[in-house]
């Protein structure tokens, strides 16, 4: 905050707000000024508030929320307020201009920067959740036949890590099959499964509101020729992520490592998205492993590396695993088997 100039800081999104607060409701917002942190909730939180977040001052409004959030920073005399400028709506932000007569400045990835690097309370969990995948890895493959609808995966994969105490899915599982596998983010769909296919599942579920990510690519039957050498270029290309990357390089460099491979392979323009995320209370997070992340790889992050070739008309492929980001270079948190399976 001080590199900012601000007086206090303004929190509203639920990821944020329970990293600095432990407070888990709905709605809420919390306030950072100088040797002061304070928690708004109305009335159907105020116990919750209470108990999770035992280091802050829980304040009940029971009428408007910038008002009496413009009524405490005018009392401590705060000249200058920052606010979340990537999730404060427009709606949000007219409000808070008419209440708080502070100057409001816009601060883009604040607490993200912070949540990038992990303490071991949070990669414990991240390597408990990301555990229960490779189990639901291998549940999937034995239960999935031709077919099944996408969608009948994509059900059974939740049901299963549900079952095995996930809070809920971390997001629309991504079952892909045949020429659908050219869509990156092509969410489950009626489409029937059928032998001679590649199949790409990317899913995760929250445990302990810490969420997972996972991919794998198989193939149901007989496999030609090109889906094995592309399959084994994808593999290739993670592996040369997972070797190579270290703290203290950027996201960019990192991105590097699989797509020059897959560059010199002549398959570059399939690969359209970043090699990889940050995971941690939200799916996608700080660092970005991009060709224009210049953000730099520390010790304790945990990173996705899911490089990928999408070809239109004839399918894609996508491998990814969950990383943390050591002193050596990267430990894997997803276990399962990267060979192409066949069933």
């Amino acid at each position: 905050m001080s590199g900012h100039e601000v007086d206090a800081f303004i929190v509203t999104s639920s990821a944020n707000r329970y990293y600095l607060s432990g407070f888990s409701g709905s709605a809420g917002t919390v306030v950072i000024g100088h040797g002061e942190a304070l928690l708004f909730v109305d009335f159907r939180y105020t116990e919750q508030a209470c108990e999770q977040a035992p280091d802050f001052e829980v304040i009940l409004y029971r009428d408007e929320l910038w008002t009496a959030v413009a009524n405490r920073l005018s009392a401590a005399g705060y000249k200058k307020v920052g606010f979340e400028s990537k999730q404060v709506t427009f709606a949000s932000h007219v409000e808070m201009q008419k209440k708080i007569a502070a100057s409001l400045v816009p601060i883009a990835d604040l607490p993200e920067k912070q949540r990038a690097v992990k303490d071991k309370r949070e990669i414990d969990r991240l390597k408990r959740g990301a555990g229960e995948l490779d189990g639901a890895y291998e549940y999937i493959l034995g239960y999935t036949r031709p077919g099944m609808t996408e969608k009948d995966v994509a059900l059974e994969l939740e049901t299963y890590l549900r079952r095995r105490g996930a809070e809920k899915a971390a997001f629309p599982y991504i079952v892909a099959s045949g020429l659908r596998g050219a869509m990156p983010h092509g969410v489950a769909s009626d489409k029937l499964i059928s032998e001679g296919e590649l199949v790409t599942i990317d899913f995760g579920a929250l445990y302990n509101r810490y969420a997972t990510d996972m991919t794998r690519t198989f193939a149901l039957g007989s496999t030609s020729r090109k889906q094995r050498q592309v399959y084994d270029l994808v593999n290739e290309a993670r592996l040369k992520a997972a070797e190579g990357i270290k703290p203290g390089m950027t996201g960019r460099e990192a991105d590097a490592l699989a797509r020059s491979h897959l560059e010199k392979a002549g398959y570059g323009d399939y690969f359209g998205h970043g090699l990889g995320h940050g995971v941690g209370l939200e799916t996608h997070e700080l660092p970005l492993l991009s060709p224009r992340s210049e953000a730099v790889l520390e010790e304790g992050m945990i990173v996705t590396i899911e490089p990928g070739v999408y070809i239109p008309g004839w399918g894609g492929v996508r491998l990814e695993d969950m990383a943390l980001i050591t002193s050596n270079g990267l430990e894997l948190l997803t276990e399962s088997p990267l060979g192409l399976i066949i069933i």
